[in-house]
């Protein structure tokens, strides 16, 4: 099978593209201009220049494949730069799903995250819902996966923390620390993206995907502590009416390192419940990797 592959240059879509490859996919990934080099040069990998929320760069650009595969988003805006959830959710997504319809592919699978709905407090989730919903409306054979915060060796989210805690000796913690999380390695989601290619059982469905066991943000940092061998983590619990303020303040500053939505969404927690898992389960063949192995891996 030909995949057209977007976000291929980025944290998941790294580990995609070697997943796709291990399967014998040729995977023609679509990369900026500038960003080509960060992509392997191996046998059945092809670049394509171009840009999700440029629709001009996709015309042909999809020919000849058989599935797309998007995995484009952001985490963070920058409107002064053009940087937005609009345009790289919503926007991208329907420029996708119009160039898939327009060349004649039929089999698509979308990238989303877990506790996207309409009513959703954050920007994040709402365009994420959106975006979806341009999925769900296309006519094509689609799949939406949602999945829960993601480690790996280059995520952002298990490295930043653990930055912290090897340099600092007390950790400042948003809150009382129990809002719970059941992050899921990069490896699994993968996984679960490739087998939908091939099991007709995932064609119009939506999978909420999670690792095998949840953790309060205060047990997060423990296990990020044992993976570097730390006998503790101190923490210091900050009221949240007076953190609040500060980041609204402070977000504009991209050094900042966090936004008034992802600590929205941080709060709500992020985990699956059982019926999700369970249908998760049901139809994909993969050991879930838990979280302490797979941390200490890359965190040593």
């Amino acid at each position: 099978m030909k995949v057209f592959l977007t976000g291929a240059t980025g944290f998941v879509g790294k580990v995609m593209l070697h997943r796709l490859r291990q399967d014998g996919h040729v995977v023609r990934c679509l990369v900026r201009s500038g960003s080509e080099k960060k992509l392997p040069v191996e046998k059945n990998v092809e670049v394509r220049l171009g840009d999700a929320t440029d629709p001009a760069t996709l015309e042909g650009a999809m020919e000849g494949c058989d599935a797309v595969i998007h995995l484009v988003g952001i985490i963070r805006e920058f409107p002064a730069r053009g940087i937005t959830f609009e345009k790289l959710h919503v926007e991208a997504t329907r420029n996708m799903v119009n160039a898939a319809k327009g060349q004649g592919i039929k089999r698509y699978i979308q990238m989303s995250a877990n506790g996207v709905r309409p009513d959703a407090r954050a920007d994040y989730h709402k365009t994420k819902w959106r975006a979806e919903e341009a999925v769900r409306q296309s006519g094509l054979n689609w799949t939406i996966f949602r999945p829960s915060l993601i480690f790996g060796p280059e995520d952002e989210f298990i490295n930043e923390l653990a930055s912290i805690i090897r340099k600092t000796p007390i950790v400042p913690v948003f809150g009382d620390g129990s809002y719970r999380l059941a992050p899921v390695a990069v490896e699994d989601v993968a996984e679960c993206f490739c087998q939908a290619l091939r099991k007709e059982e995932t064609l119009g469905q939506t999978y909420a995907i999670c690792g095998p066991q949840d953790y309060s943000y205060d047990e997060l940092l423990d296990e990020i502590g044992q993976a570097l061998d730390k006998k503790s983590v101190r923490k210091l619990h900050q009221p949240l009416c007076l953190i609040k303020p500060v980041v609204a303040l402070m977000e504009n500053f991209s050094a900042f390192p966090i936004t008034t939505t992802q600590l929205t969404m941080l709060l709500e927690g992020n985990v699956c419940d059982a019926e999700e898992m369970k249908k998760v389960h049901e139809v994909f063949e993969y050991t879930p990797k838990e979280l302490p192995g797979g941390i200490r891996a890359y965190l040593r």
